[in-house]
């Protein structure tokens, strides 16, 4: 875990958004967040949602009937396999071979990408970081079924392949992004982490949760990046803290309540050099995104950073060791709420930077 990265309160935004333009996009986030621009997810394009933007280069991928699988019933399933880990070894062994692999965005999802190096390459001085984002295993894999339905998580040989196949995105992300010679930030999306504990993931162990996540962040890692993970709900946020992210981003405006309970962790995590990234902007319910003021903002932050130095942490090092979020993306909401959460997080971080 890095320990020299303090953002300091900085505004930093989640990847999606509604638009439809990835340039236009583009210079939204440098309107908003300068600081720490970002490539931009556009679910508008379906090839854009968190599952199918990163399924390509996985073996045996198939459509039927308008659904998209895992096919382990055809005959060159095996063959496939093969070949896949054939090409993460050589691709692991010398990761100069990434940028020509199966395990890069393709023409048609990574238009979000190329947007960001095209601002960047317009800017004139570097900004404080850059960010980019990758689904978390965990959603990945019980997002994807084989032909019968079932999530993929359930076959080892698949799971491996997918959390190999995120893994090296994720170190291409870094190296294709540090270009400015700023530190490279890679957030590992996970929603499906909400459904811990609950009927849906009843089967999965934090073990096996654990692995995954830990097989991510070793390869942001492996390329000098910074690896955070998101988590727009509640979750068993032992799980996050012990995972070796250096950022973890939660929920602090509707489950701040939650997230104070793993006190000893959160200690740990922020003694070790750890971030807090605060999704202290909501997203989810329009009249909140309405009603909501910087001033209010600011005093909720301010309620909650308490609780915080209640645990034994000097305020100014968390405040050094904090970022300041959206709850969640803002791809579900119309342009113009969009456009006020950017606003609320851009001008809170003023806020809270400017009374530090």
């Amino acid at each position: 875990m890095s320990s020299i990265f303090q953002p300091d309160g900085r505004p930093m935004l989640i990847g999606s958004f509604p638009l439809d333009d990835h340039a236009a996009t583009s210079r939204l986030i440098m309107e908003y967040t300068p600081d720490i621009p970002l490539w931009a997810q556009l679910p508008i394009f379906p090839e854009e949602g968190m599952i199918p933007q990163f399924l390509s280069g996985m073996p045996a991928v198939a459509e039927r009937d308008g659904k998209t699988f895992i096919d382990t019933a055809d005959d060159g399933f095996d063959a496939e396999l093969l070949a896949f880990f054939e090409d993460y070894m050589a691709a692991s062994e010398d990761p100069d071979q990434l940028d020509r692999s199966r395990f890069t965005l393709t023409e048609a999802t990574g238009k979000g990408v190329r947007a960001l190096l095209e601002t960047l390459a317009g800017m004139q001085t570097p900004p404080f970081a850059v960010k980019g984002q990758v689904t978390g295993p965990i959603t990945f894999c019980t997002g994807v079924k084989d032909q019968d339905g079932r999530a993929i998580f359930y076959n080892d040989s698949l799971r491996d392949a997918a959390v190999k196949r995120l893994a090296l995105n994720a170190r291409w992300q870094v190296r294709t992004l540090s270009g400015p010679g700023c530190p490279v930030i890679i957030f590992i999306d996970e929603p499906a982490l909400a459904g811990f504990g609950s009927s849906e993931l009843i089967s999965i162990s934090k073990t096996d949760i654990l692995v995954c996540l830990q097989e991510v962040v070793d390869a942001i890692h492996d390329d000098g990046g910074l690896a955070g993970i998101h988590v727009c709900a509640n979750t068993d946020w032992s799980l996050v803290l012990e995972s070796g992210a250096d950022i973890v981003n939660f929920d602090a405006y509707a489950y701040f309540d939650r997230f104070i309970l793993y006190g000893p962790q959160i200690v740990e995590f922020l003694n070790a050099g750890g971030c807090l990234a605060w999704g202290i902007v909501p997203t989810l319910e329009p009249e909140e995104i309405q009603s909501e003021t910087v001033e209010t903002l600011y005093s909720g932050w301010q309620m909650r950073l308490k609780q915080v130095e209640a645990l034994g942490l000097d305020v100014r090092r968390v405040f050094s060791q904090s970022l300041i979020t959206p709850s969640c993306g803002v791809g579900s909401l119309s342009p113009d709420l969009a456009t006020r959460v950017l606003m609320l997080t851009r001008d809170l971080s003023a806020r809270i930077r400017q009374s530090f």
